[in-house]
């Protein structure tokens, strides 16, 4: 937001902004129009094509959002598991599928098989969705995009961290870790391979850490997991790596456990 705007200004943005959704360049404009009056830009943005269009595609929103709840009278702004099934298998969405991920990072998902109204609604707003049918679509396109653009699989995969930890644990269960990264890096259900001519790395990385490490997996950890298969999968002869690259340890050690695997034993590996 510009500095050139008081703070006076400021707040009334991020009051318009709150009941509208807008945009803040959108929300000083019809502010400035109606001299910094909240209520009378409101109305009047409301009033305008963009404005119409956004409360339309709100309320088809909500209204399809009241459809899936569980319980309308105890949780009125939620979906909860049974509604979230229902929901999912109607946008061709399958559980135990990467793009079931997707979902819930695009709808902000508060845990697995819950949506909350505010993050249904904005996260489909925002992606132009207002229909059932849109929705079925958008979720083929993400299927896509998953796989081709390393950007969105990263912040899909990031999000299941979260999603996936047990109540009150902050790090993720070891047995759990290894089923999602099954997931996530393998082509089955959406996910991307990893695995090279010469090296199987994701049965390697399970193995090593199940017989290995044998905890859970911290956030730190599991972020770099996905940032190491990049690499590998570039070279997996380790041209990149650096001992003294800022690699969790669990990462380090695994390095050594894949040269003695080739048969390489304790010799010193070659790096840049």
């Amino acid at each position: 937001m510009p500095p050139a705007y008081t703070s006076s200004q400021k707040q009334y943005i991020a009051q318009f902004v709150n009941f509208t959704q807008a945009k803040d360049a959108i929300a000083a404009k019809f502010l400035r129009a109606h001299g910094w009056k909240v209520e009378e830009a409101v109305d009047a943005y409301f009033q305008s094509p963009a404005g119409a269009s956004a409360a339309g595609n709100t309320a088809a929103l909500n209204k399809i959002f009241d459809s899936y709840r569980d319980a309308p009278e105890e949780n009125p702004d939620t979906i909860g598991i049974d509604g979230a099934m229902k929901y999912l298998g109607d946008i061709n969405v399958e559980l135990d599928e990467v793009c079931c991920f997707g979902i819930a990072e695009l709808l902000k998902s508060p845990s697995m098989g819950e949506f909350t109204r505010e993050g249904f609604v904005e996260g489909w707003r925002t992606a132009g969705c207002d229909s059932i049918p849109k929705m079925i679509a958008h979720a083929a396109t993400l299927r896509t995009r998953i796989t081709s653009q390393p950007d969105v699989f990263r912040r899909v995969y990031r999000y299941a961290f979260p999603l996936s930890r047990l109540p009150g644990q902050r790090n993720l269960q070891l047995e759990i870790a290894t089923e999602q990264w099954r997931l996530f890096f393998t082509t089955d259900k959406g996910g991307v391979q990893w695995n090279t001519p010469n090296t199987p790395w994701l049965d390697w990385w399970i193995e090593y850490m199940e017989e290995k490490v044998k905890r859970p997996v911290n956030k730190d950890l599991w972020e770099q997991v996905e940032v190491f298969m990049r690499k590998t999968t570039e070279d997996e002869n380790f041209g990149w790596w650096s001992a003294d690259g800022a690699w969790p340890g669990a990462l380090d050690e695994f390095v050594a456990y894949v040269q003695s695997k080739r048969g390489k034993g304790s010799e010193a590996m070659e790096v840049e």
